[in-house]
């Protein structure tokens, strides 16, 4: 008997196209070699690429073909008769053209799900805001542990690239308001998308507020949903009438801190938003990847020189969304 749970690993591994080298493929292997036969594999099969979020939010082509060439090799390591599903699946694959454009879908404990479009090349249209990084996941799985952080309160997002964290939190923590932003127009475009695409009504007279929806327009009503506000915001050039409409109780960050240059526009940020804050100032969260260690330093240096107090908050990946190892992401509380 295969282990209760393990196509569903698979599912929420392969829905979100997180890397194959991921995959419980060795407990597969063990389970086809205990109990030969094909339901194990059509039951995965029909929790990845023929389960309908991946019918209608398909991961790219070449991840998909990838994936099924993978479980056929498992499949003929038993020396088991072939299985017509399988090679069905993948006689459609081969005809389908690549697409520049992928989704990945991550599934809820609510039994929802936050799909996005994204671009199936890291860096994209100049930019590397059009994917999304682990410190975006580890902050939306922190902030779903932490819901009373964002419950009835004012969020603004730094940075939001395509929408993954926000999106998340919008579904799952109540916030009363969401401001998304970003500086950059194409990142921008295919954020509100993202947004219209889970469901949610971007306020009018913000940024792309008229964004069109792909897929989701019944559920796109705001009806006991988050005030959803797209802002173009460039942290050198913030102007004062923007920071005294944002007034944002929380803020939150994730994968900003990967380039010198961009720190002290960052902390320069900041620090306009503790001044423009009629009351205390917000609670600040920064989420980050620590690919390179002095980088990182050079921006806990530059807090303390601004005279910014932080401290570390204790996470774990709990799993929901990010089931490789462990990624060196940091959480960091700032009080400005």
């Amino acid at each position: 008997m295969a282990e209760p749970g393990l196509s569903l690993r698979f599912q929420r591994r392969f829905l979100a196209a997180r890397q194959l080298r991921s995959f419980p493929w060795p407990e597969l292997e063990q389970n086809l070699r205990a109990a030969p036969g094909p339901s194990l594999l059509v039951e995965i099969l029909h929790q990845t690429l023929l389960h309908p979020l991946c019918v209608k939010y398909p991961p790219s082509t070449q991840y998909r073909r990838r994936f099924l060439t993978e479980l056929i090799k498992k499949h003929e390591s038993t020396a088991a008769e072939p299985l017509d599903e399988l090679y069905d699946a993948l006689a459609e694959l081969l005809k389908e053209e690549e697409s520049t454009r992928c989704y990945k879908n991550y599934l809820l404990p609510t039994g929802e799900s936050v799909t996005l479009s994204e671009s199936a090349a890291i860096v994209s249209a100049g930019t590397t805001g059009l994917v999304t990084w682990d410190a975006a996941l580890h902050l939306a799985e922190w902030a779903m542990e932490n819901p009373a952080v964002f419950t009835n309160r004012t969020v603004l997002e730094l940075g939001s690239g395509i929408g993954f964290t926000g999106i998340a939190i919008c579904k799952t923590c109540n916030p009363k308001a969401y401001v998304f932003s970003d500086c950059h127009p194409g990142v921008l475009q295919q954020l509100a998308e993202n947004i219209h695409l889970n469901g949610f009504v971007v306020e009018p007279g913000t940024t792309h507020s008229r964004a069109e929806s792909h897929g989701r327009e019944g559920e796109a009503r705001n009806n006991h949903k988050p005030k959803v506000v797209v802002a173009e915001l460039d942290w050198g050039s913030v102007t004062e009438s923007q920071l005294l409409d944002l007034q944002p109780d929380v803020v939150v960050a994730a994968d900003v801190v990967y380039d010198p240059e961009i720190i002290l526009a960052l902390i320069g940020m900041l620090q306009k938003l503790s001044a423009f804050r009629d009351g205390k100032p917000p609670e600040v969260y920064i989420a980050s990847t620590v690919r390179n260690p002095d980088t990182y330093r050079l921006f806990q240096a530059q807090l303390d020189k601004a005279g910014i107090g932080w401290q570390i908050i204790p996470t774990h990946s709990n799993g929901l969304f990010l089931h490789d190892v462990q990624p060196n992401v940091t959480i960091l509380q700032l009080f400005i």
